[in-house]
């Protein structure tokens, strides 16, 4: 017999994939919730010294300046390379194209080793600017790189036959309809900002994440860290929403499908060599620089030796940890994936919201909260690695999830309705079927996220069992005592191990295609 149909068309779930999912949405909001109790306890007066304290003020407009200049920055340069790429004829765009997005393999705390080893000057305000907007500025080039290839060349075309420069027209017609893509990739940045704990901490400029983690290790008294931590995340609730208000008046949409071809590219004329130097200079800093650097201190310490089985040690331990913590990420991220896609109800829909709570979380606060969960409920697994696990799950899972739930949503429902209807029970359609066919989806899930994990810093610095040592936390002790040519090795390691996945992800997405058509 059929089973009943819920009105939006969708089968009810099975109980095998509610109760999995249900246990990843509650595992994700752990540490929202536990930080929440954590800084109830201290308080409405405790917590009101800690936020009035002149420290915290002064931290609060630290943080957020640096998010407001790295954001506004990053802006200004992935708005700029995308339009050399996509509008004009500059010689070498499509170099720019492949060479634009590669800062993004680079962990900002690696960056931030490069520039400290060779350039001492780069440190506080000025060397977090460099490094972190060299490091994010992707996030708003590819995003609106994607939206300027969609927008209809015939408006530009209108707007400059009305007498209009190309300057003009630039400006008062293409960035205005790719406004919002750009808006999304600055939040990123500046979400990206406020939650980075090593770059910061590298380069001696105290923000919420280094304070915080300063106040957890340096005193008994825990609550002012739950305090500020709870704070950083009200702070990033509030960019967000304002983010959303930002692209209201903007947002726009289109009927159909739009003109499907190429706008034509202009001609730079006198301003060609000042926009190859500006392109040249934004790689130099962003890529040449800290590849160059690593390679200088990896050849000094050549001379002086390499602690080998410690950096073959590392080297596993971060294998080792990736491919776990993708393991168990994923087991999450596929009943999840699925139920999103096959059983759309608003259930799900909070289901799936739950699992983004700990992904806006960054990773210092989300370490915190489960050191005091460790601490205080589970200490049998404290600074063991299934909490260590936990963690990574909570940080990563929404990647997975986005994965699985497009791979399965992709794949048409009416193949799983046929094995039902010739004998096969519901798991062991989800078995032969639905995973098969969302398997290309899967993997790049896996891929993404072992890679996030390789790069994780402040989760795996708190957390990681007792003696255990990856490529990051390695590179952190060595930076820690300015050891910058014992701590070479590991930064150039983590980032050719990067690599791997990121070629997995590229091959599982058919990404190897993405400048055909530049």
């Amino acid at each position: 017999m059929p089973r009943p149909r819920t009105p939006e068309g969708q089968g009810r779930p099975p109980w095998w994939l509610v109760v999995p999912a249900l246990a990843g949405a509650a595992l994700a909001v752990l540490p929202l919730g536990y930080l929440l109790v954590r800084t109830s306890e201290a308080g409405p007066a405790r917590i009101l010294e800690i936020l009035s304290r002149p420290g915290t003020v002064a931290l609060v407009g630290r943080s957020l300046g640096l998010a407001a200049v790295v954001t506004g920055l990053c802006l200004l340069i992935g708005i700029t390379l995308a339009a050399l790429v996509t509008r004009t004829a500059m010689p070498g765009r499509r170099t720019l194209a492949v060479l634009a997005p590669l800062p993004l393999a680079i962990p900002s705390y690696v960056a931030a080793f490069a520039w400290v080893a060779a350039a001492p000057w780069a440190r506080g305000f000025l060397g977090a600017t460099i490094v972190l907007t060299a490091c994010t500025y992707p996030y708003v080039y590819l995003p609106v790189v994607a939206a300027m290839r969609s927008v209809d060349p015939a408006q530009e075309e209108v707007s400059r036959s009305l007498g209009r420069s190309a300057w003009r027209t630039f400006w008062t017609v293409t960035a205005r309809q790719v406004w919002p893509a750009a808006a999304s990739g600055g939040l990123l940045v500046a979400l990206y900002t406020l939650s980075d704990f090593g770059a910061v901490s590298i380069l001696q400029y105290d923000v919420f994440t280094r304070v915080i983690h300063t106040s957890y290790t340096a005193t008994f008294d825990r609550t002012p860290a739950a305090v500020l931590s709870t704070l950083l995340v009200v702070i990033t609730v509030v960019i967000a929403v304002g983010e959303r208000w930002t692209r209201r008046p903007v947002e726009q949409t289109r009927v159909g499908a739009g003109v499907a071809r190429r706008a034509e590219p202009h001609p730079l004329g006198a301003l060609g060599p000042v926009a190859a130097g500006a392109v040249v200079a934004v790689l130099l800093v962003a890529l040449a620089f800290p590849v160059a650097s690593l390679l200088y201190w990896f050849s000094t310490g050549l001379s002086a030796g390499i602690d080998t089985e410690r950096l073959l040690t590392s080297t596993g331990t971060t294998l080792f940890l990736a491919v776990l913590g993708a393991v168990a990420t994923m087991a999450l991220a596929v009943p999840i994936g699925v139920l999103v896609a096959r059983h759309r109800s608003r259930s799900s829909a909070v289901v799936e919201t739950a699992t983004w709570a700990g992904h806006a979380l960054p990773g210092i606060v989300v370490a915190l909260a489960l050191v005091f969960f460790g601490v205080r409920v589970a200490q049998p697994i404290y600074q063991r690695t299934p909490l260590l696990l936990i963690a990574y799950a909570v940080l990563f899972l929404p990647a997975g999830v986005g994965a699985v739930r497009g791979a399965v949503a992709m794949s048409s429902p009416r193949i799983e309705e046929v094995a039902r209807s010739l004998g096969s029970s519901p798991l062991a359609v989800l078995r032969r079927v639905t995973i098969p066919l969302a398997a290309p989806g899967i993997a790049a899930g896996t891929a993404l996220v072992m890679l996030t994990i390789m790069k994780e810093l402040p989760a795996t610095l708190l957390l990681r069992p007792t003696g255990a040592n990856t490529l990051a936390t390695s590179l952190w002790t060595q930076t820690g005592v300015a050891a910058y040519a014992a701590a070479a090795p590991y930064a150039l390691t983590l980032v050719l191990l990067a690599v791997l996945p990121t070629l997995w992800l590229m091959r599982a997405q058919g990404r190897f295609t993405a400048t055909e058509d530049l």
